[in-house]
């Protein structure tokens, strides 16, 4: 698909569509339940850009790799993408084996089988947010939260879309 053909609904797809954010390549990478998003255009590049906690097992892999995908699933995904990829760490289980998904390597990143549609990407920028910096409404959410850079911005060029 042409990005620039690319249509979706923008206040929905991350917050409501949910979807996998997965980092690294076919023999070292880790995937995670997002919902805190966005697409658009920065640098004159078609971009997306995620947020993520430095606690994440998935953030390891930032560290390590450029390459990674945000994949979009049906509905009848929704139970494996809230309690396996969403609840459980790569740490100490194959999120992949128990939701029952199929790895499908890339030549430049890992999705699955079962995606509806994976933007194929590669990180251009990342950098922590500080909560002393945040808005009042956003300090809610952090309550009793000790970390001072809650999330890390994570900037994305988005090389291809398949579906």
């Amino acid at each position: 698909m042409n990005i620039q053909d690319y249509v979706t609904h923008p206040f929905t797809k991350f917050d409501k569509d949910w979807g996998l954010l997965t980092v690294g390549v076919q023999d070292d990478f880790n995937s995670m339940t997002i919902s805190w998003g966005g697409m658009g255009t920065m640098w004159y590049k078609p971009m997306i850009f995620l947020f993520v906690r430095p606690t994440r097992y998935t953030f390891e892999f930032l560290s390590r790799h450029d390459e990674l995908t945000v994949s979009f699933y049906e509905d009848e995904y929704r139970n494996v993408l809230a309690n396996i990829f969403g609840l459980k760490s790569g740490r100490d289980i194959d999120k992949a084996k128990e939701a029952g998904l199929t790895q499908k390597v890339l030549r430049d990143g890992v999705t699955y089988e079962e995606a509806s549609e994976t933007l194929v990407c590669r990180k251009l920028f990342i950098q922590p947010l500080n909560k002393n910096d945040f808005p009042e409404l956003a300090l809610q959410l952090y309550q009793g939260d000790k970390e001072t850079n809650a999330h890390h911005l994570i900037l994305a060029e988005v090389i291809r879309i398949e579906s």
